[in-house]
C-alpha cells in the first residue's frame, strides 16, 4: 500500500502576459503548495480502479473521466493499481485539485517502479499545472505554466488559510474575460518578495463572474494577514500570516461570519 497527499496548489502571484493563437495564455506564476489536500492510497491490482470518498467525492461522478484514471493510463506499468481518493479539496476552485491528484499518482508510480524519462511531457498533456504538482515544491512556471524553474522558498512553513465561498469557477470563462492587458513579468527576488509585489491578473474577471470572491478577499485583508490574494482562476483565496495564532483567529472570525464557507488551515511547504 502506498499513500500520498495531493497537496493543494496556490498561485502566490499570477501574471497573464498574452493570448496565444492556440487559445491558451502565456503566463508567469509563482507556484506554492500547502501541506494538506486530498489523500490517495494505492495497492497493486489486476487492473486500474478508482474509489472516491470525502466531502467533495460527489462532484466526481464519472471515475473514468477523472484525471486520476487519466494519469494511470498515461504511465506504463505491468500491473494495475486500485486507488482510493479522499476528495477533501473543492473542485474548480483554483487549487489545482485534479492536477494535485494526478501529481500524487505520478509520485506513487515513481515509488513503486519509477517513471519514464519523458514523464514531464506526459504530465503536461494532462494539464498545465500537473508538472508542478508532481514535485509539489515552490517554483516559477512560465509559458502555459509547464516551463518550470525550481527555487528555494523563504516562505516555507508560513501559516496559510484557504477560503472558498463554495462557488465552482470554471477556468475557461475566467481567462475569456481577461482584459487582454499584459500584467508584465513577475517581480524579481525571493518567493516572499515576488508574493508581496506580485498580483493575480485573473482576480478582476473572476470577481466579475463571482462577486463573493471580493467579500472573501475583503475579510481576509481585514484579518491582519501579510498578504491575501485569489489563487489561480478562483474562487479560492489565500491569506498568509506571521503566526499560527493569527491565522487561527482569522479562521474563527470567518467561520462566525460565513459558517458555510469552506476553509483549510495549513503551512506552506
Amino acid at each position: 500500500m502506498s499513500v500520498e497527499t495531493a497537496y493543494a496548489k496556490i498561485n502566490l502571484a499570477l501574471h497573464v502576459r498574452r493570448r496565444r493563437d492556440d487559445g491558451y495564455h502565456e503566463l508567469e506564476t509563482l507556484f506554492a503548495f500547502v501541506d494538506g489536500g486530498d489523500m490517495l492510497s494505492a495497492r497493486r491490482a489486476q487492473e486500474d480502479s478508482l474509489t472516491t470518498n470525502g466531502e467533495f467525492a460527489a462532484t466526481l461522478n464519472n471515475p473514468f473521466d477523472n484525471i486520476v484514471m487519466q494519469a494511470l493510463g498515461t504511465l506504463p506499468r505491468a500491473e494495475g493499481l486500485a486507488v482510493t481518493l479522499e476528495k477533501n479539496l473543492p473542485v474548480a476552485a483554483g487549487l489545482g485539485g485534479g492536477s494535485a491528484d494526478a501529481g500524487a499518482i505520478f509520485r506513487i508510480v515513481r515509488e513503486m517502479r519509477g517513471l519514464p524519462d519523458d514523464w514531464q511531457e506526459r504530465a503536461a498533456r494532462l494539464g498545465a499545472d500537473v508538472p508542478a504538482c508532481v514535485e509539489s515544491r515552490t517554483c516559477i512556471g512560465r509559458g502555459t505554466g509547464t516551463d518550470l524553474q525550481p527555487m528555494e522558498s523563504d516562505l516555507a512553513g508560513c501559516p496559510v488559510l484557504l477560503v472558498n465561498p463554495r462557488v465552482p469557477m470554471a477556468t475557461g470563462p475566467v481567462f475569456a474575460a481577461w482584459s487582454g492587458e499584459d500584467d508584465g513579468p513577475l517581480p524579481q527576488g525571493t518567493a516572499r518578495e515576488i508574493t508581496m509585489h506580485g498580483t493575480n491578473g485573473l482576480e478582476a474577471p473572476a470577481i466579475a463572474l463571482c462577486p463573493e470572491i471580493s467579500d472573501v478577499l475583503e475579510r481576509l485583508r481585514a484579518a491582519d494577514a501579510t498578504v491575501a490574494r485569489m489563487s489561480g482562476s478562483g474562487a479560492t483565496c489565500f491569506a498568509l500570516f506571521d503566526s499560527i495564532e493569527n491565522r487561527d483567529m482569522a479562521s474563527a472570525r470567518l467561520h462566525e461570519y460565513r459558517p458555510r464557507w469552506w476553509q483549510m488551515k495549513g503551512l506552506l511547504r
